[in-house]
């Protein structure tokens, strides 16, 4: 073979060890062998009856082709209101998140510390908003107040893990510089670690801010204020032309805070 032949010649793709071929086997054949299990669980046999049952669909969307607006004032102060829970419940969680997610990351903190930290994060995030806000009301009363802390206390959980991986992927050049100035730990986080991962956390607080706008709406469901009350009292009542001018109200408004979302990310570039 010529050396020009050589130099054009494809090579070959690279081979894995069998061991990792032999892990992946396991792991898409564990998820296909679930998948498998579960689909009489989730009652997938019930998929035909979409279809056959879809006189009643029809005449259920009829009635959200018809939105009434009659009290779309009340549906604006609503939304609102639930935006208003929304960013408070973010603006505490990422107060909560911060402290933990530098205590999380294992660059940062001990072991001793950090996985007891861990696995705070992970209680926080596995209750679900739901429990955490029937557990503030009975403390707090009714009210959008309940519906913050439920907010804060879950996305304080998301973020404080989101917060410590972004801490671990830092580049460690900066963060020795200035310990070589003799500065104190604290500094080293100050100095180092922060400025670096600041754009990241910022955006992900805002993709938890934009979630939040939606998670609010359910805490509605008990009593939790905002538009969600407004939400499941039209599903109650049948009333699915005042549901779909509500549905439309917040589809709207999420919307527009993506919109604002993007803007504000596009500039963390």
């Amino acid at each position: 073979m010529t050396a020009a032949q050589t130099a054009g010649a494809v090579p070959p793709p690279p081979s894995r060890p069998l061991g990792d071929r032999l892990i992946d086997l396991v792991v898409w054949g564990g998820l296909a062998v679930l998948l498998i299990v579960s689909f009489g669980p989730v009652e997938l046999k019930k998929l035909p009856l979409l279809f056959s049952n879809s006189q009643n669909m029809q005449e259920f969307g009829r009635s959200f082709l018809h939105p009434d607006f009659t009290n779309w004032k009340i549906y604006i102060s609503a939304m609102w209101l639930t935006i208003q829970i929304a960013l408070w419940g973010t603006l505490l969680a990422i107060l909560l998140a911060v402290p933990l997610g530098l205590a999380a990351a294992r660059n940062v903190a001990p072991p001793w510390i950090q996985q007891p930290v861990r696995r705070v994060l992970d209680l926080l995030r596995a209750v679900p908003d739901l429990v955490v806000g029937t557990i503030f009301i009975v403390a707090v009363g009714l009210g959008p107040f309940a519906g913050v802390l439920a907010i804060a206390v879950n996305t304080g959980g998301v973020l404080g893990k989101l917060f410590s991986e972004a801490v671990e992927t830092i580049d460690p050049r900066p963060v020795e510089g200035v310990r070589a100035t003799g500065a104190a730990p604290l500094q080293e986080v100050v100095w180092g670690v922060i400025p670096q991962v600041a754009p990241l956390w910022t955006s992900y607080a805002l993709y938890r801010f934009e979630s939040n706008s939606r998670s609010a709406t359910v805490l509605g469901l008990i009593g939790a204020g905002g538009i969600g009350q407004l939400l499941f009292d039209s599903l109650n009542g049948f009333a699915y032309s005042q549901t779909a001018a509500i549905v439309i109200v917040i589809v709207a408004a999420v919307s527009l805070i993506d919109l604002l979302s993007q803007a504000m990310r596009s500039r963390l570039v």
